[in-house]
């Protein structure tokens, strides 16, 4: 028996939009007769027949979207935008009506979509967390007892007794997140506002993410970032024009949204020759053979293997982002010797041992025309892990690493 909490059928938002005419002068006596044959419009129209406004059109920004949730799934929506992500974030809750389809949803659920959702500017910080847990359906005593957690959370303390509407958008939003994840709602709904946060508390925010799914609640998040969609999600729902066009694991469904091939985590293949330069093959891997878990004394190498067309002045981008989606490094092959000019063309990079820590990493790869353009853009589109390997007391050692790269990065003389 299914155990879905969210189940969406044949979804669909239509929006009117208006088109303004072109301006022109328009004397009085114009505007009455225009105002007067409108009325006759209205009032003679043959009954069953549409006029059409040529000002207004129809337009649709989820159409037969279909899906399945089930109680502790953690699932990334992605797309480009203008996608559909936002709107379907809405509908589900319960911000706007679907113009068609039918969604059920089971247990309570909290949402941080944008800055100033779920608050009253003119409360304080603390009347605001009451009046959220008491939307939820919470009792007074249940969020007394998250209370204090909310608030170290939030990072708020001195200004909790401030109205909202004069705190900055960080602090907005690390208050609105932390009241929403604490709250103990069913569903969390979490989209790109998180992005508002500096990095060390959106690191947190991951983090909090993750142990909610691991209480055995369900996590919906948007984000444009494909590391953290990678770290936190297990599967993905790609959405294109309104609909949806992926539906599986991340990896499947991050592949296709970088354009145009498919990623195992250590391989990316292209799906089908273009007629630009681009990357037919990419590959990470250490001497010791294939997988993705690497030992943090060994290089790592990354091969590519691109269709040039004779192209000179190529440049490949590399950028390495660890789990949180900071950047790590970001390197390219600009000053090579050797251009990148033949038909098939191949370029290796070398990430020497101890440069990074230990930990989990993506890679983002751009492949562009020196100063002018940009043919391809893979972002997220391989992972890996590095692993320490010693004996016990050297680990210990790197357990204890601060930092975002290794101890091989600087050089001692």
């Amino acid at each position: 028996m299914s155990d879905a909490v969210i189940r969406v059928e044949n979804l669909g938002k239509k929006y009117i939009i208006g088109h303004q005419r072109q301006e022109r002068y328009t004397s009085l006596r114009e505007a009455i007769a225009n105002g007067a044959k409108s009325l006759a419009h209205k009032l003679l129209k043959p009954s069953g027949k549409r006029i059409v406004d040529p000002t207004v059109e129809e337009f649709w920004a989820l159409k037969d979207v279909s899906f399945e949730i089930e109680r502790g799934d953690r699932v990334g929506i992605i797309g480009r935008n203008g996608a559909g992500k936002s709107t379907l974030l809405k509908i589900l809750s319960r911000i706007t009506e679907p113009t068609i389809g039918r969604i059920s949803i089971k247990g309570r659920v909290a949402s941080l979509l944008e800055v100033g959702t779920g608050f009253h500017p003119e409360l304080t910080g603390r009347e605001n967390i009451y009046l959220n847990g008491a939307i939820l359906g919470m009792s007074k005593a249940e969020i007394k007892n998250k209370f204090d957690e909310i608030v170290a959370f939030a990072e708020v303390e001195k200004f909790l007794d401030t109205p909202v509407k004069r705190y900055s958008s960080g602090m907005y939003v690390r208050l609105a997140f932390a009241v929403a994840a604490h709250l103990e709602p069913e569903i969390l709904i979490v989209d790109e506002v998180l992005a508002v946060g500096d990095t060390q508390f959106q690191e947190k925010c991951l983090g909090k993410m993750e142990d909610v799914a691991k209480e055995g609640r369900t996590v919906l998040f948007v984000s444009h970032n494909m590391g953290a969609i990678r770290a936190l999600c297990k599967r993905g729902i790609l959405l294109k024009e309104g609909r949806s066009i992926i539906d599986g694991s991340i990896d499947k469904a991050i592949a296709y949204y970088n354009g145009h091939g498919i990623s195992d985590n250590y391989l990316y293949t292209a799906l089908k020759p273009l007629d630009y330069p681009h990357f037919r093959r990419i590959e990470v891997y250490q001497d010791n053979g294939k997988g993705t878990n690497f030992h943090i004394d060994r290089p790592i190498r990354i091969n590519f293997d691109l269709e040039t067309f004779g192209n000179r002045g190529l440049v490949i981008c590399l950028v390495i982002r660890n789990s949180q989606g900071i950047w790590v490094h970001h390197t390219s092959d600009e000053f090579n010797e050797t251009p990148l000019n033949d038909r098939d063309s191949k370029r290796e990079c070398k990430i020497p041992p101890y440069a990074l820590a230990p930990g989990q990493y993506y890679l983002d790869i751009f492949l562009g025309e020196r100063n002018y353009e940009l043919f391809e853009s893979l972002i997220g589109c391989l992972a890996f892990d590095v692993e320490f390997v010693g004996p016990m007391s050297a680990r210990t050692t790197a357990e204890q690493w601060k930092g975002v790269c290794g101890p091989g990065l600087l050089v001692w003389r």
